[in-house]
């Protein structure tokens, strides 16, 4: 039983890495895309969508995935969904149109929608207190490994041809082996759908506001980290930093510190609070931005992404755990699917928000006005903490 335990959490623990594969693994190849479909209107922006499309069709879709697995169960829409994901991912490799290939990343896109929600439900459903605590660290913790690992292979492949990143998807396929035989349909959603819906509205009067306090940090958090994928290859590129595997080497770095931050959420969090941890997430980001901007150094550009990956590292179990904590298990996978929107909703616009300002200013240039943004966010939060000690009406970690 102790074995079938473990390997529930690994199999988990590999469903939430499809969730960075999704975007990172094929950013060493975007410059290249460019370049192979320069005679497409605009390729150098399309490419840079290839990247985020899915984000666009996993917050579409991830709020209707949430309401479905809270009434009819989560593993059949999760089954489907890796299916789709190895299908969607893949098809990059065989396509020539960079129109086509941009709807297979919206296929994948609807995949990962299903999968990051039912993936956090599912934490919610098996495990509880500080159990699901721990869980959710070493949950993004793994994430982060395994985007060091898919990333740097990405770039290598990459390399060797820009298709060769795309047949990494099929790993969905062993994720999705290892779900039929050790996952389980947790009871607490068997009950019936007339039931669950009326708790759900329930619910959801009961917390709105803290809901979407949470959702916005994950649009905002994911509209300022989504910069490193979309936006550092092209950085390098403009100082003279060639070279596809060094692009997915300065990515691995914010993956490699993200995994030791998330580490230690647990412990940060039990010393201060949910958004006393969000300040930090975003002054580490604001000063790595900060960094690279007034640095041409391939070295201390990495540093900087050290420094923003540990914002990002305390970011997602934060976001995680504070929904957790928050919400009714009725309305688990609902909420859960809100905050799967915010995360994909901001890497999706990401480079909508900033491609002007590139333009505008230049991309080296545009890293100070990314600085400027987070470390608004951080004095935003920083105005709510203050406040809300003063009125000493929050208990800690709320």
């Amino acid at each position: 039983m102790k074995k079938n335990t473990n390997i529930l959490k690994l199999t988990l623990l590999l469903a939430s890495s499809l969730t960075i594969m999704s975007g990172a693994t094929i950013s060493p190849s975007l410059p290249q895309m460019a370049s192979v479909f320069e005679s497409t209107p605009n390729s150098v922006f399309l490419s840079k969508l290839i990247l985020t499309i899915p984000a666009l069709f996993i917050a579409l879709w991830a709020p209707f995935a949430g309401k479905i697995i809270d009434k009819i169960g989560r593993l059949k829409l999760f089954y489907v969904s890796l299916l789709l994901y190895a299908i969607g991912g893949s098809s990059g490799y065989f396509l020539d149109n960079l129109y086509l290939i941009l709807v297979g990343r919206a296929f994948l896109g609807i995949a990962v929608g299903g999968i990051m929600t039912i993936a956090t439900t599912l934490i919610g459903d098996y495990f509880k207190n500080d159990e699901r605590k721990r869980f959710v660290g070493y949950q993004n913790a793994f994430v982060g490994l395994g985007g060091v690992v898919f990333i740097t292979i990405g770039g290598l492949l990459a390399d060797m041809d820009w298709r060769y990143p795309f047949l990494i998807y099929g790993f969905s396929l062993l994720v999705l082996l290892l779900s039929t035989f050790y996952l389980h349909e947790p009871q607490a959603v068997s009950k019936s759908a007339s039931t669950t819906t009326n708790k759900m509205v329930k619910g959801l009067k009961a917390f709105p506001a803290i809901l979407w306090v949470i959702v916005a940090s994950a649009l905002c958090g994911m509209v300022f980290f989504y910069i490193i994928p979309t936006q550092v290859p092209f950085l390098l590129d403009s100082l003279n930093i060639k070279g596809n595997s060094l692009s997915g080497y300065a990515i691995a770095c914010t993956t490699l510190s993200g995994t030791a931050a998330s580490l230690f959420h647990r412990k940060i969090l039990a010393a201060s609070s949910y958004q006393k941890v969000m300040f930090l997430v975003f002054l580490l980001m604001g000063l790595g931005f900060l960094w690279v901007r007034f640095t041409s150094s391939y070295a201390v550009i990495l540093i900087a992404m050290l420094v923003i990956g540990a914002g990002n590292g305390l970011l997602m179990p934060n976001l995680n755990v504070w929904l957790l904590d928050s919400v009714d298990e009725s309305i688990r996978g609902m909420s859960s699917g809100f905050l799967t929107t915010g995360i994909f909703l901001g890497q999706f616009l990401s480079p909508i928000f900033f491609n002007p300002v590139i333009e505008k200013f230049g991309i080296h240039t545009s890293f100070l006005f990314f600085a400027i943004g987070c470390l608004l966010l951080t004095l935003g939060f920083a105005i709510r903490i203050f406040s809300r000690a003063n009125k000493q009406t929050v208990p800690n970690n709320t």
